[in-house]
C-alpha cells in the first residue's frame, strides 16, 4: 500500500518552515524529517518515518507558493549562512553559487528539494499541486 504525505505549501515561508511542514507531514505534529539538504535526502531513504520499501508519495499542495518562498532570495540567505562554515576547498564553489543566487540565477532551494525527492524517492514519488 502506498502512503501519501501531504505538504501544505501555503504555509512554507522559507527553508525552516519547509522542514517543519515535511516533518509534520511524515511524522505528525512536531515531527522531524531532516533540517538540512543532506539529512532530508537521508530521511527519504526510509526508516525515518517513510516506509522501508519506498512506497510513498509526497503531495506538495500550493507548491507555487513554496517555490516563491524557496526562491533565489532564500537560496542566497542559506548560502550566506553556509559560506563561513564550508571546508576551504568548497568556498570558491559556494561563493559562485551565492553570487548566482543573488543575481536571480541558478537552481533555487525549491529546485534542489524537488530534485532530492525525485532522486531519492524515485519517479512518480512527487505530486506538485
Amino acid at each position: 500500500m502506498t502512503v501519501t504525505y501531504v505538504i501544505d505549501g501555503s504555509g512554507v515561508t522559507g527553508l525552516d518552515s519547509f522542514w517543519d511542514a515535511i516533518g509534520e507531514a511524515v511524522n505528525g505534529p512536531g515531527g522531524y524529517f531532516g533540517r538540512s539538504l543532506d539529512a532530508f535526502a537521508d530521511c527519504l531513504g526510509g526508516g525515518f518515518g517513510t516506509p522501508e520499501d519506498g512506497s510513498f508519495v509526497i503531495e506538495w499542495r500550493d507548491h507555487a507558493h513554496s517555490a516563491r518562498a524557496l526562491g533565489h532570495e532564500e537560496t542566497a540567505h542559506r548560502l550566506e549562512r553556509l559560506l563561513p562554515r564550508v571546508h576551504p576547498s568548497n568556498r570558491e564553489r559556494v561563493g559562485r553559487e551565492l553570487a548566482e543566487a543573488r543575481a536571480g540565477r541558478g537552481p533555487t532551494l525549491f529546485d534542489q528539494l524537488v530534485g532530492i525527492i525525485t532522486d531519492r524517492a524515485g519517479p512518480g514519488s512527487l505530486r506538485l499541486m
